[in-house]
């Protein structure tokens, strides 16, 4: 019978309440199960009646508070990205001497085949040496001087930090905050001293 009520009349189609009006012919179901067979002359108006009465129910459980249609899932509000924090530079106590480190202690090098202001590090050299590159503008920290703080394009495109005359690079042998593996390295790699000399202590 209520096969015959569901090909018969066409309901809108809710596309994000389905599972509230699969409820409802579910209990419809349960209600008039026992009901098996009805004279004709009297089935065609008991459809209709059927049919008014589902569509109401679907009209009134298959809207939200306000009468529109629910959400199948509220998204998510927005929250503004929190910004990275600036990159910076100082100066640090270390087995060396009072050395240039970044914010968060990492020893930094220059090369001395670099020319004044510009890196040559590239490829493999890379690699080896990642350069201090950052989206944001480098800050001076404690201990350094800020007029020998600047930028220059790196070959990778990027930003890279400068002191002095010297590009600035880390070491990737070094593990930890305050390790000075890369000293000496090649006789062409140092750190720097906070004046933007470079330190050829032996490590």
């Amino acid at each position: 019978m209520f096969s015959t009520v569901q090909q018969k009349f066409s309901f809108p189609r809710f596309e994000p309440g389905v599972g509230c009006l699969r409820s409802i012919w579910q209990t419809a179901r349960l209600r008039h199960s026992g009901v098996t067979t009805m004279p004709r002359n009297r089935s065609t108006p008991w459809i209709a009646a059927t049919a008014a009465t589902l569509s109401l129910l679907a009209a009134g459980a298959c809207s939200g508070p306000d009468g529109d249609a629910p959400k199948a899932q509220d998204a998510p509000r927005s929250t503004a990205a929190k910004p990275f924090p600036a990159t910076s530079v100082k100066v640090a106590d270390s087995g060396l001497g009072r050395i240039l480190v970044d914010g968060t202690g990492r020893t930094l090098y220059a090369f001395t085949q670099d020319r004044p202001g510009t890196g040559t590090c590239a490829a493999d050299c890379v690699a080896a040496w990642p350069a201090l590159t950052s989206t944001r503008p480098v800050t001076a920290g404690p201990g350094t001087r800020p007029a020998l703080l600047t930028r220059t394009a790196h070959t990778t495109g990027a930003e890279q930090a400068v002191y002095g005359d010297w590009p600035l690079y880390y070491y990737v042998g070094d593990a930890l905050p305050g390790d000075t593996n890369g000293q000496g390295v090649d006789g062409e790699w140092f750190t720097l001293a906070a004046d933007g000399n470079l330190i050829r202590t032996p490590a």
